[in-house]
């Protein structure tokens, strides 16, 4: 309330509040776009180097410290660098990370249309740069025999079947995301650790079909800078459906508290 104080009157002006609204891990939507688009960019470029090394590592049987990677290291360096970005930068941008997650959000009003294009934008130069950080650490053979970790169909799955894989992990990646990434009773931590598990187990069950890509942005940056496109549609259409699908699920069925939503 101010007070405006004119020569023998005095006006008081109420003002209502100014609603925040809030995104996923209670991040401010309307905050600054630049900080928020700039860690949705550094925190895709890490979960997808993360990712995609443990790719090329395990196709080249490159040994760390002993024996060389397994395809079962995907997975769980997946699973730990997501719930670690999450834990890092959910606060910031609400830690997206992904294009399906972004839009999921979008086309159910939870997220505003005017962001979408900035957010993924960042998402998928971080991945594109993650891709050309794994060809510079590995060398050629990780772009010409790893094909810098991109996804594709398994050699015994057809392109639908690699689309049905990538679309129900994602709806589980994504309705574990916004099932504990917008309810004020699961403190930070517990969600960033149920989010990377949640990611843990896509992979481990769509791997052995589609290679487990789960994000647009993860499986389209490798491909992009390897310049192997092998059914790259599936990888970029499946995620959307399931992650549009799992938001529509949580909004219609699963939310039971009432959260501001964006114009």
């Amino acid at each position: 309330m101010s007070t405006i104080s004119l020569p023998g009157v005095e006006t008081r002006i109420h003002r209502e509040p100014r609603r925040v609204v809030l995104g996923l891990h209670r991040h401010p939507i309307e905050g600054n776009l630049v900080r928020s688009s700039t860690a949705e960019l550094v925190g895709t470029f890490i979960l997808v180097l993360t990712i995609i090394s443990a790719v090329i590592a395990a196709s080249l049987a490159r040994p760390v410290a002993g024996t060389a990677y397994t395809s079962a290291t995907v997975p769980l360096a997946g699973g730990v660098a997501l719930a670690v970005v999450v834990a890092t930068l959910g606060h910031i941008s609400g830690a997206h990370l992904n294009p399906a997650v972004t839009l999921g959000l979008a086309a159910n009003r939870r997220f505003p249309w005017a962001h979408v294009p900035v957010y993924i934008t960042a998402q998928l130069a971080g991945a594109i740069m993650a891709a050309l950080t794994a060809w510079a650490l590995f060398g050629r053979p990780a772009r010409a025999v790893a094909h810098l970790g991109a996804t594709y169909p398994a050699a015994t799955a057809s392109p639908w079947r690699a689309f049905g894989a990538e679309a129900i992990v994602t709806f589980v990646l994504v309705l574990a995301v916004v099932s504990v990434a917008t309810d004020t009773r699961v403190p930070v931590g517990v969600a960033a650790i149920a989010i990377g598990a949640a990611l843990a187990s896509a992979i481990l069950v769509s791997g052995p079909v589609s290679g487990g890509g789960v994000n647009p942005a993860r499986s389209l940056g490798p491909m992009l800078v390897a310049g192997v496109f092998t059914n790259w549609w599936v990888y970029l259409t499946a995620p959307f459906v399931g992650a549009v699908l799992a938001v529509g699920l949580h909004e219609q069925i699963f939310r039971s508290i009432e959260a501001p939503t964006p114009a």
